[in-house]
């Protein structure tokens, strides 16, 4: 079985900055917690603090699939739509092998 990493990028509305870094510090914080959660991380671009990245990395696409049904992620999906988002990128990317790089 193989692990999975999730990389979101996505702007929004740089007014909705404060509310939207309260509600992903709420749900990173839960779904940390998850089983299979192995990062879970949102940080705001050097240049651009309009610009959100999101990284996530998964034991099994079973674990993702239970947080996509979470009820913080639904609530925080909810919140998602006040913030202005645009520009959104999301990719999946399957890991066959992973180690350091040197």
């Amino acid at each position: 079985m193989s692990e999975l990493v999730i990389a979101v990028s996505l702007k929004i509305d740089p007014a909705k900055r404060d509310e939207a870094a309260a509600a992903a510090l709420e749900v990173m914080r839960a779904t940390r917690a998850e089983p299979g959660c192995v990062a879970y991380t949102f940080s705001t671009d050097l240049e651009d603090p309009s610009r959100i990245h999101v990284f996530e990395r998964w034991a099994s696409p079973e674990a993702l699939d239970a947080h996509f049904r979470a009820p913080h992620m639904a609530a925080f999906q909810k919140k998602m739509g006040g913030f202005g988002v645009s520009d959104m990128k999301i990719e999946k990317f399957e890991i066959a092998k992973a180690g350091p790089l040197r």
